[in-house]
């Protein structure tokens, strides 16, 4: 058996091989010549602590160390408040590793902090609302969203989530978390109380004039038929578009046409400008063709093939030149020029509407603009942009800067465009309603008979390839290209969104992002790059679209005046309609009528009847991630109250929000972000202007597979936390119980991707053995209980020094591991100590003292006293990995009926324990210690030793340049036998060939300058049948020590 040498730490690594010895498990073996009266004077372990458990089937021990501990820390912690802000998880499905990994990270902070006597706050939460809940609540009860009325959607999403709630609720109390799971002590978004909070939050960005209302383009997802957040995105770099080359034609009789491109053109029967787009499907919106003024333009002719004489002119950027002539199939032959002009030479003039000539009445059709932008750039395409402002944000920004089109609502509808009909401004046109299709309007630009081939086509699909056969049968089509490049994604339906305008709710970011950047300076990031991430977000955002078109959330509490197609959101409006709630509930704003929420200083004298036939509420929701950023608001009371305020020696005190938030890297863009811009665009006090709602921000990774993949259904890779700790039905789906999960969890470096797999957990397994093992046999030697004679510091050996020493690194590092959220930094040095330092080293030196020796004597006392800390500190510092173990092994010592070991605070050892003498002694003795094993070893190969008790060595100083060692061997003489595993060491100054024993292995070493020669040879005396050591004179029954205990 391999057994890593106990050096410091550049020595550490070296490997040995240790020799057999006596009873290194707590049985003791019978032999035939040794009369088992012996075995019985000696003091053998005995414990009812097992080497195989898992405690957390206890439900007494599972309810003390979780629900009981929360409870009880909640009320008797003396220490200064922690609040550790819970991330609300979303209420759909079981949980997958991804939730455990949160929960038990967030667990062991917590755990730490209740160790040290903190009183910690952490509620639970969940997050109730939004599309998933409601999709799953329509495909289980198998209808479309508009074969039910919304009162009847709510009530089922609202059945869903709380049964969602609830079996994640038992899934999460498996993992051992500590909380109280009680109603008053988790929360829910969908919870009134909770709703009621989140709408005064809202009340007061809307008194800060943050929130407004505009028709513009928004990315909106046709697949959850709502308006999404940048935040809801995510980017597919593989999205294949068909994208076109299309050509418009010039109008040559554009009043405002430059002279240079009149004179360019004059003769020329019909002039296109070409134009590419990867959005073929949005040509019918199209408004103006956009051309940057600095940029160079060429006109060219190219000849038609069959017909020589018949030719077509071009215009595109001289820049783009090069690249069009390499795309096959765009000209039918060689471009030739035929002039070159400034791109400010092509502003003003007109085109006509690419679908004119499919249009019964093509007259009726105004010639369109040609336009300035610098959005126009030389990298891509032809040089000339289609312009569609209602699907496209640059679009939208460079003709809204012209004065082309306006930003207010549609006049014709005062509710957000999801409906099936389009949202058209006067000056803006749309063709695409909420479901992603083409609606009837979309016959005033190609004609009552083409647009019966598009009318409810979803414009990403047969919709937009009709638009492709259209733009071939009218001749316009000048080539389709399929394009890889990267293309938002809704992330909770994984489908490719739209750009569309719509009327929608926005947040103004520009106003507080300043502000909410200098908040996060004050805020400490683990990891500390991860700082750069969320500051990049927040950066790059100027408005928060926070109106979603869905039934199951939190309304948007906006009235809408029919008569004049105005919307009523104002701190009027809000502070009658907030009172109305707080009296009837949330759930009124969806139920009652609108002339309850109608304020006094709009009804005019009218009555009930006839405010219900002028108002309309709104029936947009909030955004999900509103409703959970919002969440920091129910801290507040905590710090109200002065009984729960309590900060006294705190590093940094809080007056609202978190010491502690912990989420994924996806939170950046999401709950970390949202709690930020709600708490500084709600903030009144100036003290919180410039606060984040936050101390400190941690983030950990992804868990993927064994192999380092992603998990998912179709790879058949899925690891479930609930598989790993009950067991499954596959071969390798052991059940480990939570304490090995937990022991991962603490291992993985989380802050980047990490991996599982079966690999991974039996050695996490074989980790949670070493350490109970060792944990056993001290139990074991203690006897299951406290060790009540102690001994003082001065009656102490090296040995026993040495690993105080050592218990008192661990306790260092461990608390420093704890406090910098480095947990694999505390398993390793807890691992190491307990395979190392113990069971390699002070186990199997004490092990012939703690059995053979007298039961009151010294030696055994101090080396009790020894274990006696060592269990006590080693308990403290795996609890918050392994509550469960920790139990365990608490009320072994204790009894059943003794509190949590969470109970006695965690106090860091006293400064007396470092003993850097002891270590530096050690390790000389250790380095002597490794090549002694070596000789046993190389005596045990060559079948002359089969125990090393059965041996003795001597040691020969031949030089020394100065005492050191040799006064360190002299003291330590008696101990030299137990540290070298064998019988008898011999210390002279004499050659140790002066002697001829029957066989001999000899090595010189050189320790700080002393010249050590050692000899490996037969023990000189018999085997005691007591002991087994070769220490018994031939003529005696048992050794000389176990004579004198076995008389006393």
């Amino acid at each position: 058996m391999l057994r890593w040498s106990l050096l410091s730490a550049g020595l550490r690594l070296s490997c040995t091989t240790t020799c057999s010895r006596r009873w290194f498990s707590t049985t003791f073996p019978a032999f035939a010549d040794s009369p088992q009266r012996w075995g019985d004077t000696l003091l053998l372990p005995k414990t009812a602590f097992p080497l195989y458990n898992d405690p957390s089937k206890e439900p007494g021990l599972r309810n003390k160390t979780t629900e009981e501990l929360y409870r009880w820390q909640w009320e008797h912690a003396q220490g200064p408040l922690f609040v550790f802000h819970d991330g609300p998880p979303y209420a759909n499905g079981d949980l997958h590793m991804g939730h455990a990994l949160n929960k038990i990270l967030k667990d062991i902070i917590n755990r730490y902090h209740v160790s040290l006597g903190h009183r910690v706050n952490y509620m639970p939460g969940w997050d109730c609302h939004g599309l998933p809940i409601e999709n799953k609540v329509l495909k289980q009860l198998g209808v479309e969203i508009n074969q039910l009325a919304p009162s009847q959607i709510r009530d089922e999403a609202e059945k869903f989530a709380r049964k969602e709630v609830a079996s994640q609720m038992e899934q999460f109390r498996a993992l051992g978390v500590m909380a109280d799971w009680s109603p008053k002590t988790t929360y829910r978004t969908l919870d009134p109380e909770y709703e009621l909070r989140q709408l005064d939050i809202f009340k007061a960005m809307v008194e800060k004039g943050l929130i407004y209302r505009q028709h513009r383009p928004v990315h909106y997802s046709p697949s959850s038929r709502s308006a999404l957040a940048e935040a809801e995105l995510v980017y597919n770099d593989k999205h294949v578009s068909h994208s076109v080359y299309v050509s418009f034609q010039l109008d040559p009789t554009s009043p405002h046409m430059s002279d240079t491109l009149r004179a360019l053109t004059a003769g020329k029967r019909k002039v296109s400008l070409l134009v590419w787009t990867t959005t073929p499907w949005t040509l019918t919106a199209n408004m103006a063709i956009a051309v940057n003024p600095e940029m160079r333009y060429h006109i060219v002719a190219v000849k038609d093939l069959e017909q020589e004489s018949a030719e077509s002119i071009f215009i595109y950027a001289a820049d783009r030149e090069q690249a069009l002539r390499e795309v096959q199939g765009l000209f039918p032959s060689s471009p030739e020029p035929l002039g070159e002009l400034d791109g400010s030479d092509l502003v003003g003039a007109t085109y006509r509407p690419i679908f004119a000539s499919l249009h019964g009445s093509t007259a009726s059709l105004p010639s369109l603009p040609i336009i300035p932008s610098s959005h126009v750039t030389r990298d891509s395409g032809t040089g000339l942009v289609h312009c569609a402002p209602a699907h496209g944000a640059e679009d939208y920004a460079v003709m809204q800067t012209l004065g082309l089109i306006s930003s207010s609502a549609p006049s014709s509808s005062p509710e957000p465009a999801a409906s099936t009909s389009s949202s058209v401004v006067t000056d803006l046109l749309c063709h695409v309603n909420g479901l992603g299709q083409f609606t009837e309007d979309v016959a005033d630009v190609v004609g009552k008979e083409a647009a019966t081939r598009l009318v409810e086509k979803d414009v990403l699909e047969q919709g937009g390839r009709e638009i492709v056969a259209l733009l071939t049968e009218i001749g316009a089509l000048r080539k389709v290209q399929r394009f890889k490049h990267r293309y938002p994604y809704d992330w909770k339906t994984d489908k490719p969104v739209i750009v569309l305008a719509t009327s929608q709710w926005f947040a103004n970011l520009d106003n507080i992002k300043e502000d909410a950047i200098a908040a996060l300076e004050d805020v400490s990031f683990v990891p500390a790059i991860s700082r750069n991430r969320l500051e990049s977000f927040i950066r790059s955002r100027s408005e928060w679209c926070i109106s979603r078109q869905r039934v199951w959330g939190v309304p948007i509490p906006a009235l809408y005046h029919l008569p004049s197609n105005s919307a009523v959101l104002d701190s009027d409006s809000l502070t009658h309609i907030m009172s109305v709630l707080r009296e009837r509930g949330p759930r009124y704003w969806w139920d009652g009528p609108v002339s309850a929420f109608v304020p006094p200083s709009q009804r005019e004298g009218m009555s009930d009847a006839q405010l219900d036939e002028v108002w309309r509420k709104g029936t947009d929701t909030m955004d999900v991630w509103f409703d959970s950023g919002t969440s920091w608001s129910m801290l507040d009371a905590l710090y109200r109250d002065p009984a729960t305020a309590n900060q006294e020696g705190k590093e940094r005190q809080r007056t609202f929000g978190a010491d502690v938030c912990l989420e994924g890297s996806d939170q950046h863009r999401g709950w970390f972000q949202s709690q930020l811009l709600t708490a500084i665009g709600s903030a009144t006090d100036p003290s919180r202007a410039r606060a984040a709602p936050y101390s400190t921000l941690i983030t950990h990774g992804m868990v993927l597979d064994e192999g380092g993949k992603k998990m998912s259904k179709s790879l058949g890779n899925i690891v479930s936390p609930m598989t790993i700790i009950n067991g499954g039905e596959g071969m390798n789906e052991k059940a480990y119980g939570p304490d090995i999960l937990r022991l991962w969890a603490a291992t993985v470096e989380f802050g980047k991707d990490m991996s599982i797999g079966p690999t991974m957990l039996q050695q996490c397994a074989e980790t949670m053995r070493k350490i109970r093992n060792s944990s056993r046999f001290i139990l074991g030697s203690l006897g299951d209980q406290p060790y009540a004679h102690k001994v003082g510091r001065a009656e102490l050996g090296l040995a026993d020094r040495y690993v105080l020493h050592r218990l008192h690194r661990l306790d260092h590092t461990a608390r420093a591991g704890y406090e910098a959220y480095n947990f694999p930094q505390v398993i390793n040095e807890l691992s190491y100590f307990a395979n190392i330092t113990l069971s390699s080293f002070y186990f199997d030196i004490n092990k012939d003292c703690l059995y053979a020796e007298r039961e009151l004597g010294l030696e055994r006392r101090r080396v009790l006293a020894v274990l006696d800390q060592v269990l006590k500190t080693m308990t403290s510092v795996l609890a918050p990995v392994l509550p469960h173990l920790a139990e365990e092994i608490h009320t072994t010592l204790h009894g059943p009926d003794a509190p949590s070991v969470f109970t006695v605070p965690w106090t860091p050892l006293p400064e007396e324990f470092i003993d850097a003498q002891a270590e530096q002694d050690m390790d000389k003795l250790l380095r002597i210690r490794s090549k002694v094993f070596a000789l046993l070893e190389q005596a045990r190969k060559d079948g002359v030793v089969k125990s090393s008790l059965s041996a003795d060595v001597a040691m020969n100083i031949s030089s020394a340049a100065t005492s050191d060692v040799i006064d360190l061997l002299g003291r330590e003489e008696n101990t030299l036998k137990a540290l070298f595993g064998v019988s008898g060491v011999s210390l002279s100054d004499r050659s140790v060939d002066e002697t001829t024993p029957a066989w001999q292995y000899k090595e010189s070493i050189e320790v700080k300058g002393t010249e050590i020669e050692l000899a490996v040879r037969p023990a000189a005396l018999h085997k005691c049948p007591r002991c087994w050591t070769y220490t018994r004179h031939e003529h005696e029954e048992l050794c000389r020590r176990c004579a004198d205990v076995v008389r006393a």
